[in-house]
């Protein structure tokens, strides 16, 4: 049987969702029942006389497939081992061997952490003395054991017991305890003769346990030699997120993570070092979660451990086409394997109000201005109509709540997790529901040699629908600022009031509530992996999953909906459905050497990925009632009256095929190596000469402090100089690019018949291959003082070339007028900075802060080459909507990628009209100006040349606080209120209070000038936000039997800006090629207040 047989007959089993549903349930229900059952059926058996500790060690390893951390200096002044027996427990083995030595051991989870014992000295003053116990613990509220305490300055100590309680008698109340353990920060506390001292031991950073998650495996921090950055749990945003990228929004250096838009159905906007491609299909980072490729909204932001970015091409190269623009690699919480179980809630209950409102004329300053002459009288309706508070939500309501159960032991363990997240938004019928299921089981079988992962989520999605396919329409916010103020709410027939003959004007109350839409989203997903390890150092690992995403969405308008008054149609519905389905495997193996002074890690895996995608969709008119709204959409009489009814529907395929290695080597932990090859084809090239890609990497770092050199020097802990280059690519949006390809077209009549016939709609091009992007990046990574002062700096070169871009060919010799090419060349650079501070640690109040910085610049090389020219050195985006239709960013060879193009004004006449920068930097009155493309210039740039970040945290006792701010410097924003909402020419629409200020301060805008794009309305948006404040308690004293911890917080989000922007707010959409646009219909930005609990039981 060939290849594509057998991955045939694989997907078909797979494209079987219920029965693998079936299967996994039943596989999870009984590995569940057995969680009781199961132990730590670990056996050793060792026949070994005056055998080195470190060879025991070996092969301990070599039985259990368990790991031993430490370092050669942890085992001086051991001695030899004389040891004979049969099939007893790892913890039997391990006490026997180490018994009388200097060395102890704790295991976690399959690592077992080498430790020098505390020696316990006699008291001095037996008189004086006093006995101090208490419990150590970990930020989590869990018992550490084989902590160390030490009297300072003595070798007097004990260790902490497995529940993590000790018992230490001091001579005479008033020394200092040092408390430390292998991956945890010390601390020092002075005993001021308590006789109960309780700690809390932070993880520590760049220790020997402290690794970040890199493409397909982990790595020490270390030993990273590409441009990681970490996020953990306890450094994020704390407060209701729209997805998990809010999460991290103003900690990561070069990500910008923005959410310019208020509507609870919307996410965060990510870009990653900048734009990449002009008409690839991949713009946003890759997001695995656990593993698996995914979104962001599909992981509950409450269950998640941390995340990791790979930002430079040496650390993303590995997954290839997936991630050129970054990688976003997500580790949800995973159970202990304690032999315990735990369970842990947290809830919290939102409100929010309009962040920023525009200053909009009242019906009191329209009776003014009729009073003065200056609006004419027949525009006061007699009414008083607050038209935003009509469709505001007077208190819009949050909720979020988790749950998650833990529990099972280091064989066999679990976790399940229940999400719910309700957002109700800032306008009516504006929400968003969701649930979120998760179930994770892990067990190890076979002397550890064999462990199986199983993973089921299912969520369930809904949100209301004010406009066809989507959720809150846009026109609904804009109508309310533009209505009349006197306009009353219903007219005299108690129908909500209308006034049809005006353009584009109409009641946003009845907008709302003459339509009725509902969306609803189900996903589910099964994962599972297996790892195997059948000798030493070797692991053999199978991933797969498969992902069913099904979304069924209804919207329907009634006959009184004003787009049927004005169509006099007798109402509209439609209804749409669409399912996609992911199907996922990954084979890997992985061996892993220590020879002397060499340690290295070989990696090679195999990844196959498809994904199919159907979509139904049917409108329909002229209804007989609206009493079914979308349901029976059969009964309207659209297609009857040629009211354009339309049913149709469509079907895809794409799949991605990949190979790659990897191999990193140290040499004495001073000198390290990375390097990888990814080769894929997808199918989207299909017909291309060159349907595969291959994307090599190489990183190489030096760490500075482990030579002779540095030895004696007591400021740096860490100091590592690191250098990557890294070629990923981009494939094509759509498939089949590379053939000819023929389309329906016009209907003829022939022979007493009409014949629909067939035209060319694309020419091949064989020459077709995927985008291309070679990256160089150099850094430095530092921690100084025994970890109080770290960070890193990055300098990173983007080169990309083969960008997709259509030209112009003559018709014929070609079938059709334009072919898609690779020619584009674009260039990404910049830096970036981030340095951690613990300024104050001491036991009852600590402050740590940590600031970042990054710069970008984003230019356009080329677009012809010799084969293909284009017809302009530059292409024009983005639009502006009518009345002043026209494009607003132009993309021009050599400049940077999001200038705004626009003609150019001075100042305005004394009557109000425009006074405009001729082509020679003249003046030139609005009469003489031609008002043509060679008039426009450049106003600005959307893209902010530089963005940072601040974030500080406090703890003063069981009271902590956190401040979180961000901002944006260096770009522009086109004002669209201002540009649509300063201009009076139609008066009976509602208008800015600044729409009446002198212009430039010379005189106010005469009301004949129409809506026009130009300089006036390009403002600075340089922004500085107080952005997520938290203040929270926890009760450390209320811990019982059945009480674990328990915290309450307060916290707002989006707090404060400082900014000289006028508009709503200055964070508004950076991506793509036409950034920095603050678009009249985008749903405000929100500020919210939270209040929050948690408890772990």
């Amino acid at each position: 049987m060939n290849y594509y047989a057998r991955v045939s007959r694989l997907l078909a089993y797979l494209r079987k969702p219920l029965m693998v549903m079936k299967l996994t349930c039943l596989l999870l229900v009984s590995l569940m029942l057995q969680l009781s059952l199961a132990s730590s059926g670990q056996t050793v058996t060792l026949s070994k006389k005056n055998a080195a500790v470190e060879k025991i060690f070996k092969e301990i390893e070599r039985q259990t497939g368990y790991q031993f951390l430490y370092t050669r200096q942890m085992l001086n002044g051991t001695h030899p081992v004389s040891i004979e027996v049969n099939k007893i427990s790892l913890a039997e083995a391990l006490d026997l061997s180490l018994k009388s030595q200097p060395i102890s051991y704790k295991l976690e989870d399959n690592i077992i952490i080498i430790q020098r014992r505390a020696i316990i000295e006699p008291a001095i003053n037996k008189a004086a003395e006093i006995v101090v116990t208490g419990k150590v613990t970990d930020e989590a509220g869990l018992p550490i054991p084989s902590v160390s305490i030490k009297i300072k300055g003595t070798s007097t100590g004990v260790q902490t017991a497995p529940n993590g309680t000790y018992s230490l008698k001091v001579p005479t109340g008033n020394e200092t305890l040092v408390f430390s353990s292998i991956g945890f920060a010390s601390q020092e506390i002075e005993v001021n003769n308590r006789t109960e001292i309780n700690v809390k031991l932070k993880a520590e950073a760049n220790n020997l346990t402290d690794v970040v998650v890199i493409g397909y495996g982990l790595q020490r921090k270390g030993d990273v030699t590409s441009s990681v950055a970490s996020v953990k749990a306890e450094n994020f945003v704390k407060s209701p997120v729209l997805d998990a990228g809010q999460l991290i929004q103003g900690k990561v250096a070069g990500l910008t993570i923005n959410t310019p838009s208020g509507d609870p159905t919307a996410g965060s906007k990510i870009r990653l070092r900048g734009n990449n491609t002009l008409f690839g299909a991949n713009a946003d980072p890759l997001v695995i979660v656990d593993g698996v490729p995914s979104s962001l909204k599909l992981v509950a932001p409450e269950d998640i451990e941390s995340i990791d970015v790979l930002k430079d091409g040496s650390a993303a190269a590995i997954y290839g086409v997936r991630g050129t623009n970054g990688v976003i690699i997500i580790t949800t919480k995973r159970s202990s394997g304690k032999n315990s179980n735990v369970v842990e809630y947290s809830g919290s209950v939102s409100t929010q109000t309009i962040a920023r409102k525009l200053n909009m004329l009242t019906a009191d300053d329209y009776r003014r201005q009729i009073a003065e002459g200056t609006r004419l009288p027949s525009y006061d309706l007699g009414a008083t109509t607050d038209w935003l508070k009509e469709i505001s939500n007077k208190t819009p309501i949050t909720n979020i709540h988790n749950i998650t159960f833990r529990g099972g032991n280091s064989q066999t363990n679990y976790l399940a997790t229940l999400n719910y997240r309700y957002f109700n938004g800032l306008f009516k019928k504006s929400d968003n529901s969701t649930l979120t299921a998760r179930a994770d089981i892990n067990h190890s079988m076979f002397d550890n040699k064999v462990k199986i992962n199983m993973g089921v989520l299912v969520q369930n999605n809904k949100y209301t629908q004010t406009q066809d396919g989507n959720s809150f329409n846009g026109a609904v916010y804009r109508q309310a600022l533009i209505r009349n103020p006197t306009s009353p709410l219903f007219g005299s027939d108690g129908h909500y009031f209308e006034e049809p003959n005006n353009f584009e004007y109409d009641n946003p109350v009845a907008r709302l509530f003459e339509s009725t839409g509902l969306n609803q989203n189900t996903t589910q997903r099964l994962n599972s992996q297996i790892t195997y390890n059948p000798i030493a150092d070797l692991k053999l690992s199978a991933l797969g999953s498969y992902t069913k995403y099904v979304s069924n969405g209804g919207y329907s308008e009634s006959k009184f909906h004003i787009s049927n008054i004005r169509d006099k149609l007798n109402g509209y519905a439609s209804l749409g459905s669409t399912q996609s389905i992911d199907r996922l495997l990954e084979l890997t193996a992985q061996y892993s050497k220590k020879l002397g002074d060499h340690s290295f890690t070989l990696l090679g895996g195999y990844s196959y990925q498809d994904n199919s995608y159907l979509n139904f969709y049917e409108r329909n008119y002229d209804f007989p009632t609206d009493a079914f709204g979308y349901y029976n959409i059969q009964q309207g009489r659209g297609a009857n009256r040629a009211l354009d009814a339309l049913l149709g529907s469509g079907y895809s395929e794409t799949n991605l095929i990949g190979f790659f290695s990897r191999l990193t080597y140290s040499y004495k932990e001073r000198y390290l190596l990375m390097a990888s090859l990814r080769r894929e084809g997808a199918s989207q090239l299909y017909g291309a000469e060159k349907p595969y890609g291959n994307f090599p990497s190489v990183s190489v770092g030096w760490k500075i402090t482990n030579e002779a050199f540095m030895k004696d020097q007591t400021i740096f802990d860490d100091l590592k100089l690191r250098a990557g280059y890294g070629v990923t690519g981009n494939q094509p949006s759509d498939g089949f690019r590379a053939v000819a390809l023929l389309g329906y077209g016009d209907n003829v009549y022939s022979n007493g018949n009409w014949i629909q016939t067939l035209v060319p709609t694309q020419n091949p091009n064989p020459a077709l291959r995927w985008e291309e992007k070679r990256e160089t990046n150099i850094g430095l990574d530092f921690s100084l003082y025994k970890g109080r002062v770290t960070g890193t700096f990055d300098v990173y070169n983007r080169n990309y070339n083969g960008l997709l871009f259509d030209y112009q060919v003559p018709s014929p010799p070609n079938l059709y007028p334009s072919t898609r090419a690779n020619v584009g060349t674009m260039q990404n650079r910049g830096l970036e900075a981030l340095l951690n501070i613990v300024a104050i640690q001491h036991q009852d109040f600590e402050w740590t802060t940590s600031f970042n910085f990054s710069t970008n610049r984003n230019k356009l090389v080329s677009l012809s080459n010799d084969l293909y020219q284009a017809t302009n050195d530059f292409f024009t985006t983005g639009g502006t909507g009518p009345p002043a239709t026209t494009f607003t960013n132009i993309v021009r060879v050599g400049d940077n990628i999001g200038d705004f193009y626009g003609f150019k004004v001075k100042g305005v006449t004394a009557d109000g009209q425009w006074i405009y920068e001729g082509k020679n930097g003249e003046d030139v009155s609005y009469s003489q100006f031609n008002h043509a493309f060679e008039d426009k210039k450049v106003l600005g740039n959307g893209i902010p040349k530089f963005t940072g970040g601040w974030n500080n945290n406090f703890r003063y006792k069981d009271l902590d606080l956190s401040i979180t701010m961000r901002g944006a410097f260096g770009f522009q924003i086109l004002n669209f209120q201002r540009m649509y909402y300063e201009n009076t020419g139609i008066q009976n629409y509602n208008r800015l209070v600044s729409a009446y200020d002198p212009v430039f301060g010379t005189a106010v805008l005469n009301k004949n000038m129409p809506v026009e794009f130009n300089s006036y309305y390009v403002e600075n948006g340089d922004f500085w936000k107080i952005d997520n404040i938290v203040l929270g308690y926890t009760f450390n004293k209320l811990k019982t039997k059945y009480l674990k911890g328990a915290r309450v917080y307060v916290s707002s989000l989006n707090t404060f800006t400082i900014t000289g922007y006028k508009g709503l707010d200055p964070e508004v959409d950076w991506s793509g090629l036409a950034p920095g646009n603050d678009n009249r219909d985008k749903y405000p930005t929100a500020r919210t207040f939270t209040l929050g609990f948690s408890l772990n039981l």
